[in-house]
């Protein structure tokens, strides 16, 4: 009968090799303590001594270069994977917060809430919110703040509470600055600078002072502006031809991000070509990487007004008048598919039949359908005394 040969595990030979190291017992004692062959102690001990010297060995240094070049490698992935997490940050911040709440997956089987509202830079506090829709009694408030704002636009926010108050509302000054500011409304006198601007968005300068603007598609411009409705509000923007008057593109937000802009903006540039400048103010639609990174692609130059320089974007300003109190007061508008109907026929109106004394009687389409170069298309305003379009 063929007898089995017996296997011993690695730990079972290093201990009987090190005590074979330490030289306490004999191989013929460590034989009879353990029950093998002296040969075999022997040889294990040969190969522990012969291991514990390719330690410190030229073989060793070699291993060990190999894996500090294996963690240098991770190392620089792991800086790639940082910048790639940061500029996925930089564009993530250029959208809304309800953006990017959206984005949230709470099913999700790798990924708790709390590390995916970290990597989309929002609080867990912001992604649990539920918002408390404004009053009716705050609604009112808000509309008429708007329709007083339409008619004195340098009014800040002491100044509104004055006017609330001397027609009958108990306001205070916190409370109509918020509503201002939720309905970004800004007063047009110079603000001291109390706060630098986003890190990631560029402000850049006011392009037209002086220019002279009489043709088509030289200057184009935009603006988002408040709409009240019956039971709430919503944000609309518009992409304007500034020397025509004419509404190339317009879209209406529930919220004030980037997003509702940069569509008005891609249908105004494929529609209408581009412009040879783009002229917005300071707000974070327009600064957001988002926005200005079409213009750029789109080689348009980028204006934006001075800080609180109402006049410098005068002409989309008065648009906003008139659309306000030819259309939008005069409606009570119940849901955003009855004011979108609405507005897409008063901008039709607005551009097709309605004549513009600033255009020597021409609607904005005819002044804008002109090959040849208009005399009277606008000029860009001048510190506080400027052209106003009618």
């Amino acid at each position: 009968m063929k007898k089995t040969r017996k296997r011993y595990s690695a730990e079972f030979k290093a201990k009987v090799a090190l005590e074979a190291i330490r030289g306490d017992l004999t191989l013929a004692e460590l034989a009879a303590k353990h029950g093998i062959h002296h040969t075999m102690i022997a040889a294990w001990k040969r190969q522990a001594v012969e291991g514990m010297a390719g330690t410190f060995s030229g073989a060793s240094d070699a291993a060990r270069a190999a894996s500090e070049a294996e963690v240098e490698k991770l190392h620089a992935k792991i800086g790639q994977l940082v910048v790639e997490r940061d500029f996925l940050g930089q564009s993530l911040r250029s959208m809304s917060v309800a953006r990017r709440r959206s984005m949230i997956e709470p099913a999700h089987q790798r990924l708790s809430i709390a590390a995916q509202c970290r990597l989309l830079s929002i609080s867990r506090s912001s992604y649990y919110y539920a918002p408390v829709p404004e009053s009716e009694e705050t609604l009112a408030l808000m509309r008429v703040i708007d329709a007083a704002f339409l008619d004195m636009p340098w009014y800040g926010s002491r100044q509104m509470v004055r006017h609330l108050r001397r027609g009958g509302y108990d306001v205070g000054r916190r409370r109509v600055r918020r509503l201002m500011g939720k309905m970004g409304l800004s007063p047009i006198y110079q603000r001291p600078r109390t706060s630098d601007p986003h890190p990631q968005h560029r402000i850049y300068p006011y392009l037209l002072r002086k220019l002279e603007i009489v043709r088509p598609n030289h200057v184009w411009c935009a603006d988002v502006t408040y709409i009240p409705m019956r039971r709430g509000f919503l944000y609309l923007v518009a992409v304007m031809d500034w020397a025509t008057r004419k509404v190339l593109a317009w879209r209406l937000s529930n919220t004030m991000d980037a997003g509702f802009c940069v569509a008005a903006l891609e249908e105004a540039l494929a529609r209408f070509g581009r412009p040879e400048i783009f002229n917005t103010d300071q707000g974070s639609q327009f600064t957001s990487l988002a926005f200005t990174s079409v213009l750029r692609d789109a080689e348009v130059r980028i204006s934006m007004d001075g800080r609180g320089r109402w006049m410098d974007n005068v002409f989309i300003e008065r648009l906003w008048r008139s659309l306000k109190y030819e259309c939008v007061y005069l409606h009570a508008f119940e849901t955003g598919s009855e004011l979108r109907t609405g507005l897409a026929r008063w901008i039709t109106y607005y551009n097709t039949q309605r004549p513009h004394s600033g255009l020597a009687g021409q609607t904005p389409a005819e002044a804008y359908g002109r090959i040849d170069a208009s005399d009277h298309g606008g000029h860009a305003p001048h510190d506080l005394m400027t052209r106003l379009a009618a």
